[in-house]
């Protein structure tokens, strides 16, 4: 494959960094796990940054109950191996014990009503520092994020007043109820990190790679026909050749037609494609801001 392992070995050395700086400044870290590449990567780095010791951060899922099948199994999998402990903040209960409401509707989702959810676990587990998979390059919105991300004691984030990060020196004050999120892979690009991937040799979930699946369109996105979302009567089901690129909410993670069965075939498709990677996630085209609204509620 052609890419640059010295650029890639400089970003995980930076990463590794940011990671051990958490460790240290910290009190009690956790790390924000989706069952996506980034997070996935985020593990990996994590277990490389201190081994032969165990991951010293808990992974903290929060699952809609409207996830994939293969996310869930590859999560549990992978705590396995690891040796994890995880926690898992379920959007069922919380609806169930009236902290969100569901969404009614053809395009109800769970997704936003994750932040209450992910709130409550942090405030639970007392946790001073989540670590998250967000890149600049993904939106807008996290292009604004530094690597300590201050959140107030609400985990509301305010873009206009972040400190400054000279010379990679990250500021950990804050004060009772506050604290960070910390975004060590902030300088890697998707294709930084399939590369990465590769050059480890990371196993990942099969929703990556290209598979038949029961699909259906909806305002030029395909959808996974799905129990968890109301089709129109005009939308039909088909059955296409399709991949993720993205991992999140069934109802609204977007399935991209694909070929792509390694990560090579992969590497050459996001080398060559025009769309951005949030392009299929349907939460983001809500409104211009949606990204950047959602973040100063305290979404991931």
């Amino acid at each position: 494959m052609n890419y640059s392992i010295n650029h890639l070995k400089e970003l995980e050395s930076e990463s590794i960094f940011v990671m051990r700086e958490v460790a240290a400044q910290f009190e009690n870290p956790v790390l924000m796990f989706s069952g996506g590449k980034d997070s996935i990567l985020m593990v990996h780095l994590a277990y490389k940054a201190f081994y032969p010791a165990r991951i010293p951060f808990t992974l903290l899922h929060i699952d809609t109950g409207h996830n994939f099948d293969e996310t869930i199994q590859y999560r549990d999998d992978l705590v396995k191996r690891m040796n994890a402990k995880l926690i898992v903040g379920s959007v069922q209960d919380a609806i169930d014990n009236g902290l969100v409401r569901e969404e009614k509707g053809f395009n109800a989702s769970r997704n936003g009503l994750q932040t209450a959810v992910l709130l409550d676990e942090l405030e639970k587990g007392k946790f001073d520092a989540a670590l998250g998979g967000a890149r600049r390059d993904e939106e807008k919105a996290r292009a604004k994020e530094r690597f300590f991300s201050h959140r107030d004691e609400f985990g509301q984030w305010d873009p206009k007043n972040q400190r400054p990060e000279l010379w990679n020196l990250f500021n950990s004050k804050h004060f009772m109820g506050e604290h960070f999120r910390v975004f060590p892979i902030s300088n890697w690009t998707e294709l930084d990190v399939w590369q990465y991937l590769a050059m480890e040799e990371v196993p990942l979930p099969s929703l990556y790679f290209a598979h038949e699946r029961k699909v259906f369109e909806r305002d030029g996105t395909l959808l996974a026909d799905s129990e968890h979302i109301s089709k129109k009567p005009t939308e039909e089901v088909f059955t296409e050749m399709v991949r993720c690129r993205t991992i999140g909410d069934v109802t609204c993670t977007g399935v991209w037609r694909s070929d792509a069965q390694d990560v090579k075939a992969i590497i050459e498709e996001i080398a060559t494609t025009r769309m951005t990677e949030r392009g299929g996630r349907t939460d983001d085209k809500r409104s211009e801001t949606s990204m950047e609204d959602r973040k100063k509620k305290g979404y991931f």
